[in-house]
């Protein structure tokens, strides 16, 4: 476009989109330099940038930039989250239904559920009803994992953020102006994904989007098998997780890192294959978010260029985070976790926040590093 105008003697103007908060230079400054971009430095600096949730001498309110570390908790036993939201249809949405269940019959997933507003007003009630119903408790159950629901405490308007029906500046100040009805931890937390991540994720992309999804730092070449099209790689907390994908074309993010994406990379898929499963199968997938949390975030493809490690965990993390019950596929999930730190021991061993996972492989005796060898290698070669 530039060339073409600058040819025709045409007068460009491009106009900031209302879509993202960042404008170029604040971007530029912090994530174009040589230097190593980290999301908590650039999310101290937008909070201080946008004047928000600042206490009298400019410090943060509360005293800490992130409450992350209290945003960890599991859902207690028997506990009843709000009901899963849920836009009304029309008979526009009716008839885009059955025009793609005419035109697109072989795409996966299934239209029979949908839920999602399509109009401006319809997302901005749905917005309204997550600060009233599920903001409160957002951020101490930020990290849970449900089998029998799927918000939870999450907003899930990133299918609405994404598409512009809603647009950010709107949803921050609509969630400051309760900002006395909540708890700080989940009051931040939520600041922290709209203002923090998502524009962190963005301004990546834009800086070093082209060699992030032209980067294969494993150097993994297994094509995604088809069982992560329909469920069925007999590891439960995939499965479902996929299932659910299937009916609704979203999961939070705990479920896409630490599901999916820590699943995906113990199984050394291709990280190609990864992105398209990703760009296909989620409703609020768009390149600029995929090609960071996936390239990047889940598969560490590029080697960390904004990332200081792997987001891998044996099935001790799925357990302790969700209810999900034990059974085979933790042997197996640990089988593809052990072995795939055997197999990159230099990696893990000079990496200082990973090097324990190196010694602990290294003090296991023959027999059992051969026996998860044995479990890894089998599922593998039955995964399809």
């Amino acid at each position: 476009v530039r060339r073409l105008v600058k040819r025709r003697g045409i007068t460009l103007v491009i106009h900031p989109s209302p879509n993202f908060l960042s404008p170029p230079d604040f971007l530029k400054r912090y994530l174009a330099s040589d230097k190593k971009p980290f999301m908590a430095t650039f999310y101290e600096a937008q909070r201080k940038r946008m004047e928000i949730l600042l206490d009298k001498e400019g410090g943060p309110e509360g005293g800490r930039w992130s409450f992350d570390t209290e945003n960890r908790a599991k859902l207690p036993k028997k506990h009843v989250p709000p009901p899963e939201p849920r836009a009304r249809r029309n008979d526009f949405i009716t008839e885009a239904i059955q025009s793609v269940e005419k035109d697109f019959p072989d795409h996966p997933g299934s239209l029979a559920h949908f839920r999602w507003p399509v109009t401006r007003s319809t997302a901005e009630a749905w917005l309204d009803r997550f600060i009233e119903d599920r903001l409160e408790n957002f951020g101490v159950y930020e990290d849970a994992i449900s089998t029998e629901y799927s918000t939870l405490y999450h907003s899930a308007i990133t299918p609405m953020l994404n598409i512009g029906l809603l647009d950010p500046q709107q949803v921050v100040n609509r969630v400051l102006k309760h900002a006395d009805k909540v708890p700080l931890n989940s009051l931040e937390g939520f600041i922290r994904q709209v203002i923090g991540w998502r524009e962190f994720m963005h301004g990546i992309y834009r800086h070093h989007g082209v060699e992030i999804r032209n980067a294969n730092f494993w150097r993994f070449d297994r094509p995604l098998p088809r069982s992560f099209y329909d469920g069925t790689t007999g590891i439960p907390p995939v499965d479902r997780v996929i299932r659910q994908l299937l009916d609704d074309g979203w999961c939070h993010h705990i479920e896409r890192l630490m599901i999916l994406g820590n699943f995906m990379l113990l199984c050394r898929i291709r990280p190609d294959d990864v992105y398209r499963w990703f760009m296909e199968m989620f409703v609020d997938s768009y390149d600029w978010v995929m090609v960071p949390n996936v390239y990047g975030m889940s598969q560490f493809a590029d080697g960390g260029t904004f990332t200081t490690k792997p987001y891998i965990s044996g099935s001790n993390y799925v357990l302790k985070m969700s209810d999900e019950s034990k059974g085979d596929w933790c042997a197996v999930w640990d089988a593809l976790f052990w072995t795939f730190i055997a197999d990159y021991l230099p990696f893990f061993s000079e990496n200082h926040r990973l090097s324990m996972m190196a010694k602990n492989w290294q003090k296991m005796t023959p027999s059992k590093q051969e026996a998860y060898r044995k479990i890894a290698e089998d599922f593998l070669a039955s995964l399809d």
